[in-house]
């Protein structure tokens, strides 16, 4: 079992027991870090203004990102094959089993950033056809995700008096993660049969995602309507809300956008209809997402006067912040409005921000090795 070190201690994870207690608490939401990370990058990568720094630093990000995907991925490996009861127990738990979630979209968001950045390092070639496993792994373990966490919810009976998390929305998200970036991959799909499929394939999953989704937000918007809030500490997953929210408005816009590769000639009016229904379904779900945004950071503001204190949950605020940032960038274009482009800047400035300071956060506690003890 993990424990202090006396108070004497200094230096690196001064705060465990021995270096070896670093892998016996790796969940599944350290994925989260790399999500937070592989979204700056993308989202940079989408700005409606580019120019050679700005390029130069998503692709940074998108090399850190990568390589927190391996260091994490590889941690989180070691976890489950020296401490497999830990991780049946965290697998095992209600809260925890829902950051399943975080792994498919980790490799997702890696994945774009590599269609979008990764050819100035490794080539085209190499950067597409990376992007085609990550995205086909990713999105065979969001799909999996999706139906296998309810499912253990269901059939093990929980209480009645049960509440809704935001965290639900970890393992249904996915698809649509799958949705937004499967819309980059499809220009590379052969024309016909193959792109149609994968096109009709996408926004099946964006579909999937949307419902689910928006039933599970509902449940939390009820949760605190009727006056259960949320633990001080799992305060900053409220955010998690906004991230089906930015994503759904980047795959409506994205795909109706790429529509029309595949609907022409005498079909080319259906490729018109889901780019007006894209422009259409973002500028609604805008409003909805201005208002949860407004609302994540009324409750956050709550939650550090009760004495919020950081943990792995902070990343919550980086990762849904960035899709909508690509969310305002894809439907900035699609409008051609300078203004919602405008927006997309300043979320970005904002999700900046907020990586910088959860990441410096996370750098430091890991450093003394207090984040890698249970929460």
């Amino acid at each position: 079992m993990t424990t202090f070190r006396t108070a004497t201690s200094h230096g690196l994870l001064r705060d465990l027991d021995s270096p070896g207690s670093v892998i016996e608490h790796i969940t599944p939401n350290w994925f989260a870090s790399v999500m937070g990370t592989g979204i700056v990058a993308t989202a940079a990568a989408t700005l409606p203004v580019q120019n050679v720094v700005l390029h130069m630093a998503a692709v940074v990000m998108w090399l850190l990102a990568s390589t927190v995907l391996v260091v994490v991925s590889t941690l989180f490996a070691a976890h489950w094959l020296a401490h497999r009861r830990v991780a049946q127990a965290h697998a095992a738990h209600p809260v925890m089993m829902q950051f399943y979630g975080a792994p498919p979209m980790a490799l997702l968001t890696v994945g774009a950033g590599t269609s979008l950045l990764g050819v100035d390092i490794i080539g085209q070639s190499l950067a597409t056809s990376i992007f085609v496993v990550l995205w086909t792994v990713g999105t065979a373990l969001g799909l999996a995700t999706s139906v296998v966490v309810p499912y253990v919810m269901i059939t093990r009976g929980r209480s009645a008096d049960t509440v809704a998390l935001p965290a639900w929305l970890m393992p249904v998200v996915p698809p649509m993660v799958s949705a937004s970036t499967g819309a980059l991959l499809l220009p590379h799909i052969a024309d016909g049969q193959w792109r149609l499929a994968m096109l009709v394939g996408c926004y099946a999953l964006f579909g999937l995602a949307l419902v689910t989704g928006l039933m599970v937000t509902t449940a939390v918007l009820g949760r605190l309507l009727h006056g259960a809030v949320l633990p001080v500490q799992a305060a900053p997953t409220i955010w998690i809300t906004l991230g089906v929210i930015g994503q759904s408005v980047t795959a409506a816009n994205l795909l109706g956008a790429d529509a029309a590769m595949v609907f022409t000639g005498d079909r080319s009016e259906v490729a018109v209809v889901l780019r007006a229904a894209g422009i259409l379904f973002g500028m609604v779900m805008g409003g909805f997402g201005a208002m949860m945004f407004a609302l994540a950071t009324a409750l956050t503001v709550h939650a550090v006067r009760r004495g919020l204190r950081f943990s792995l949950a902070w990343w919550s605020f980086t990762f849904p912040v960035g899709t909508c940032v690509t969310g305002a960038a894809a439907l900035g274009r699609a409008l051609e409005s300078s203004v919602v482009e405008a927006l997309a800047v300043v979320l970005f400035a904002v999700l900046v921000t907020a990586w910088t300071t959860v990441a410096t956060r996370t750098v430091r506690e890991a450093y003394r090795g207090r984040v890698f003890l249970p929460a």
